[in-house]
């Protein structure tokens, strides 16, 4: 997949969906304060788990126009917001804690999604913004990570997406940076899990 045929279907998305971006986005932000102030706690993970869907199968299988957006990102989508769903029901009442400093940075960073795109020279709808696939794997990686239980599963899917992140300099998507960072933290997230369980097992 070249460069023009990646922000030719940014293009084509933003210029179709930027409405319904707007209302997701404020959904999805309205639902992760919920659980933060813990009124809802399962919100967050629902409403992310909505994003990833729509992401799915809006950018992907509606817009996308290349087989690994077909075969590789569309189902990796679709399971992240299938596993969301899940653990909105299965671990409901499951509480989120205050974001800790590097989270905190992590949720700074994707609210800049669109402004580091800006600053880069992009304009719309050639441009990144937060109902966009890598800015929601930044946020959910960032807001999955307060949780005390965590799907392996899930968080190995998030990771994986985030580390793609090195493509930011092949489609000289800089802005996906911030995505990378996201996806080390993942992989540093799924060390302290292997770690907590290994010695769970050896205690």
């Amino acid at each position: 997949m070249d460069a023009q045929a990646f922000w030719n279907v940014i293009g084509n998305y933003n210029e179709q969906t930027w409405l319904i971006q707007i209302v997701l986005f404020v959904f999805v932000l309205l639902a992760i304060l919920l659980s933060y102030m813990r009124k809802v706690k399962w919100a967050a993970k629902f409403a992310l788990g909505l994003a990833n869907l729509f992401i799915g199968i809006a950018f992907f299988a509606w817009y996308g126009t290349e087989p690994i957006q077909k075969y590789f990102a569309l189902p990796l989508y679709l399971a992240c917001g299938g596993l969301f769903l899940y653990e909105s029901w299965h671990n409901k009442s499951d509480v989120i804690l205050k974001p800790n400093r590097i989270q905190i940075i992590l949720l700074l960073l994707y609210l800049l999604y669109p402004i580091v795109s800006l600053t880069l020279g992009n304009t719309f709808p050639q441009m990144v913004t937060y109902i966009m696939p890598c800015p929601i794997i930044s946020l959910s990686t960032a807001v999955y990570a307060g949780y005390k239980k965590k799907n392996k599963v899930l968080l190995v899917l998030l990771t994986i997406w985030g580390l793609t992140g090195i493509k930011s300099i092949i489609f000289n998507a800089y802005e996906d940076i911030i995505l990378l960072l996201c996806g080390l933290y993942g992989l540093a997230l799924l060390v302290d899990e292997i770690k907590s369980v290994t010695k769970a097992y050896r205690g």
